[in-house]
């Protein structure tokens, strides 16, 4: 059975790690441009802080007896951003073999291999905070190909896109990786009232996505947003569908998270817990962990908490 057939056959919900840039950022001294934690590849320095990030989480997974999910550092590696940060075509390209070829060998390196799942991780190709423009399907498709087509020839075990903010880039990515016959899996971010920074529902966005992709999207995720700021507000056809949940440790709002230059890490212990009321509403739900703020802390306080 692979990787990804045992996600889905797991009794427990495999774990990932909590916001790798924030953490990275004000824990590590990490300097990323534009929030881009590729750019970590291209030093041994940065690349010694993402092996001594990631096998602190592979041990915890080790030690809990649970399956990971090893996100690529990848983010910001697409048509969208890539210009910004001085890499064309062939460099975004370059540049998520990279780290493919990174996460591989970490997790070969480690004795819990065989329970790492290596997760190529998309990002939006604008700002995940306030889009600055909605994409059609169409533009979506081309400002991912070049990463999506990447991910499909290095064989990630799954694609996923993370902080999308509105359905015709995501519906673009997912036809894009259905086309290349890549598993994917497809989370939106919502701002405090539960709603899209286009101020859509997430009900009628995941609606729109389903419709128009076939319902090729292996499970649909919630990320980048503070727990009280959904949770009350999941739309209950989905429920089944909503299978990763990864929020902010911060109550913040997008535009004052944007605006902050120190950490907000919350409370990891009531992070767990009000994860765990979100977590009994989901029966379909496969992978936890956190976004911006969160940390080790945040992630030992989930498993703590029963999930």
């Amino acid at each position: 059975m692979g990787i990804l057939d045992r996600l889905f056959s797991s009794p427990d919900p495999f774990i990932s790690d909590g916001g790798m840039e924030t953490d990275l950022i004000f824990h590590e001294g990490a300097e990323m441009p534009l929030f881009a934690s590729f750019v970590l590849l291209d030093s041994p320095e940065g690349c010694e802080m993402l092996r001594r990030y990631a096998v602190s989480y592979f041990n915890l997974a080790q030690t809990a007896r649970r399956g990971f999910v090893m996100g690529t550092p990848t983010w910001r590696a697409n048509g969208g951003w890539g210009p910004k940060l001085g890499l064309d075509e062939a460099g975004i390209r370059d540049v998520n073999r990279r780290a493919i070829a990174f996460a591989r060998d970490l997790r070969s390196a480690h004795p819990w291999g065989d329970h790492i799942l290596i997760e190529g991780v998309l990002g939006p190709a604008g700002d995940g905070y306030a889009p600055e423009q909605l994409l059609t399907p169409t533009e979506a498709a081309r400002l991912h190909s070049a990463q999506l087509e990447t991910f499909a020839e290095e064989g990630v075990d799954i694609a996923s896109a993370f902080t999308i903010t509105h359905p015709g880039e995501a519906i673009g990515m997912v036809n894009r990786a259905r086309d290349l016959g890549l598993p994917f899996a497809l989370s939106f971010t919502v701002e405090t009232d539960g709603r899209l920074p286009t101020g859509q529902d997430l009900d009628s966005a995941l609606s729109e996505v389903e419709a128009a992709t076939g319902g090729y999207v292996r499970y649909y995720g919630i990320n980048c947003a503070h727990p009280e700021h959904f949770g009350e507000q999941l739309p209950s056809r989905w429920l089944n569908r909503i299978g990763m949940v990864r929020p902010n440790a911060s109550r913040r709002s997008h535009a004052e998270l944007d605006e902050a230059t120190e950490l907000d890490d919350g409370d990891p212990q009531e992070f767990g817990a009000l994860y765990a009321e979100i977590a009994e509403r989901l029966p379909g739900l496969r992978v936890v962990g956190g976004c911006c703020g969160s940390d080790m802390r945040h992630i030992k306080a989930l498993i703590a908490a029963g999930l």
